[in-house]
């Protein structure tokens, strides 16, 4: 018979007793939140019972201070609870089963006279589950899908979009903040024609655009020596850049042949935005956080900013429609714009899944279900598109809002959270959205950036094999439109797949390392 105690001079200084109390007082206390929240679990569609209940689990697991345990119980070859996200209660009691029976006693849990209805197995049927009615079956044997960012082309030019669907994708996106209605329906018939020669599944995903702040207008230019005129305002550091509320053209500082400045450089925001709601010293930030200014006066009809970081020596560049940022300002903007208002009963008709851009809390999300419900299309997918710091930190409320629908999901929106939370944290959020999402059973979607200079220009850097491998971790991964997209899918493919014969979400799978093998082979090289 198999003696726990063979190891025990491996565990003299850890004191068992104690470690069993600690954990008895964390599942007593998991326990208990569960029932004080039966009426919350009550109340989520049935499809996500399961969900929320472990969910629930998971949050209450997670006000404690697990560090320490964690390290015991590593230190005995115990699990180290740094895996249960999606079977907490039960990964608690098979611990505080084995424990006991080091002490050669037993323990009787929750569900002592059979299987826990949230175990390692059944979670994994579950999370697949969820992600397949959301975001269709997988084309290539992953558990992470492909979404593609379509372009404008697309309407138009349909052998693009057939190799697209050829390559294997799962979800087309199209952003609803650019082309019409019209081109949108000239896309997914495109999308829908491939997918009948070649045999694919992909689900069509449409954004509502939200209130959505970018830049106006820029007057076109021309530069000494170029053919053709440019689109953008250049800015350096220290300039002033004038920001007004109503429509203008945007145009480069004006200077006198002495070189003084007699106007800076100016651009209009469109939004719904109130400059009531900014103050003096805020920050303000461009295209995804590439050009950063504080606002230093504000009056009727503009923002007058100061830039203090731009990107480059010779100046960045500013377009039109570039995202603009106000991490530091509490805005009173609906999560629901006019635009978007106007697009839903499009967006309904024509998507499988809807993305919804700016939602904050959970009162924005009753407020579209109440929009789905009117239409009678309270099944349609909805995604909650989490791109600032309101979104990330009232993340549990969405979540489980979001569980009253029966097919939801998360995108990590991680160039807006990025701004608005500071690029130093990214990493550390986008680990808890994971794990939320993950205890929640909620498919993920990691976006923004993912291999853009591939994509782009062709050529992708080793810190973005680096970040596209990470996305093996969520559900979906998306791709921004780029010239070279073809290449980027199966580059992406090809990563994916290799990264999921080793690891699925946090767990590494321990495949054989032909690394390992190869050495043991050359038996004579210490010789």
């Amino acid at each position: 018979m198999f003696n726990l105690k063979a190891n025990s001079m491996n565990t003299k200084s850890i004191d068992i007793d104690q470690l069993i109390f600690n954990l008895m007082k964390i599942r007593e206390a998991i326990l208990s939140c569960e029932e004080e929240y039966e009426p919350v679990i009550q109340s989520v569609h049935s499809n996500y019972r399961y969900s929320v209940r472990n969910f629930i689990r998971y949050l209450k697991l997670r006000t404690f201070e697990l560090r320490k345990i964690q390290e015991e119980l590593s230190a005995m070859g115990l699990s180290s609870i740094g895996h249960s996200e999606r079977y907490v209660l039960a990964n608690i009691e098979n611990i505080l089963y084995f424990l006991h029976l080091y002490q050669g006693k037993k323990f009787r849990g929750k569900y002592d006279l059979g299987e826990h209805p949230v175990n390692y197995f059944q979670s994994n049927t579950v999370l697949e589950s969820n992600t397949t009615r959301l975001l269709g079956k997988s084309n290539q044997s992953l558990n992470t899908r492909i979404m593609v960012t379509l372009p404008s082309e697309s309407a138009t030019d349909y052998k693009m979009v057939k190799s697209l669907i050829d390559q294997g994708i799962e979800v087309a996106r199209i952003n609803c903040s650019h082309d019409r209605p019209e081109d949108w329906r000239k896309m997914i018939g495109h999308v829908q024609q491939a997918c009948r020669e070649v045999g694919h599944e992909c689900k069509i995903f449409m954004d509502l655009p939200g209130p959505k702040m970018r830049t106006g207008e820029v007057k076109l230019k021309r530069k000494k020596k170029k053919k053709k005129p440019v689109d953008y305002i250049s800015l350096h550091t220290g300039d002033h850049l004038h920001v007004y509320q109503k429509a203008i053209m945007g145009r480069d500082a004006q200077y006198s042949s002495e070189g003084e400045m007699i106007a800076p450089a100016r651009v209009s925001i469109a939004s719904m935005i109130q400059f009531e709601d900014l103050n003096p010293g805020e920050s303000i930030w461009f295209d995804d956080g590439k050009i950063c200014g504080k606002i230093r006066s504000i009056t009727t009809e503009y923002l007058d900013v100061e830039i203090i970081r731009a990107t480059r020596n010779k100046g960045s560049k500013l377009r039109a429609e570039k995202g603009i940022n106000l991490p530091d300002s509490r805005l009173n903007l609906p999560s629901l714009s006019p635009d978007d208002l106007n697009f839903l009963p499009v967006l309904i008709e024509l998507a499988d899944i809807i993305g919804y851009s700016f939602v904050r809390k959970a009162s924005d999300v009753l407020a579209l279900q109440r929009k789905l419900e009117e239409y009678g299309k309270s099944d349609i997918g909805l995604v909650l598109k989490i791109e600032n710091r309101d979104a990330f930190e009232n993340l549990p409320e969405l979540l489980i809002t979001a569980m009253r629908n029966p097919n939801i999901g998360v995108m990590i929106a991680r160039g807006d959270l990025a701004v608005e939370l500071g690029a130093e944290r990214i990493s550390e959020v986008q680990e808890q959205i994971l794990w939320l999402c993950e205890a929640a059973f909620i498919p993920n979607i990691w976006a923004t950036q993912v291999l853009e200079k591939l994509s782009k220009e062709g050529v992708a850097t080793r810190a973005e094999i680096t970040d596209a491998s990470m996305a093996a971790r969520a559900e979906c991964v998306m791709l921004n439109k780029g010239e070279n997209m073809l290449e980027t899918v199966s580059i992406l493919s090809s990563i994916l797949h290799r990264m999921e014969a080793h690891q699925y979400k946090k767990k590494g799978t321990l495949r054989a390392l032909r690394v390992a093998e190869g050495f043991l082979d050359k038996k004579n090289l210490l010789a």
